[in-house]
């Protein structure tokens, strides 16, 4: 059974900085696709970033072009997610995801959640102004 356990939300103030963790069991965490989505209220679900542990490609849309990164520790069999330069905007409960490969590529998975079978349990992340 593959479970994530997603950790290291909080509150930071705008500016900020905050690492997520996300550990992964139970699937071959090597040769996976790992992503972060959120959601805020009132919102639907949003791709964050996602890694492709196989190969280590990445991708992530404009809204966090500069100030969110990927990364994952094999051995630990857990993926990262840094984010900086925090602003209010990135206000939501965080989400890790696995098993997401497409055919089309990580853009392609990313832009659709229900790719993903496996989440963990979200992590609330809040940036004050």
């Amino acid at each position: 059974e593959v479970q994530l356990q997603a950790s290291g939300g909080g509150l930071v103030q705008a500016g900020g900085s905050l690492r997520l963790s996300c550990a992964v069991s139970g699937s071959t965490f090597d040769d996976d696709v790992i992503a972060w989505f959120r959601q805020a209220p009132g919102k639907e679900r949003e791709g964050v970033i996602c890694i492709d542990t196989r190969d280590g490609t990445k991708w992530w849309p404009d809204s966090v072009e500069g100030r969110f990164t990927i990364s994952s520790d094999v051995a630990k069999s857990t993926v990262y997610l840094q984010m900086n330069n925090l602003a209010p905007e990135d206000t939501a409960v965080y989400y890790c995801a696995a098993g997401g490969r497409s055919d089309y590529g990580l853009q392609a998975s990313l832009a659709f959640p229900t790719l993903f079978p496996y989440w963990g349990r979200g992590t609330q992340v809040t940036v004050s102004s």
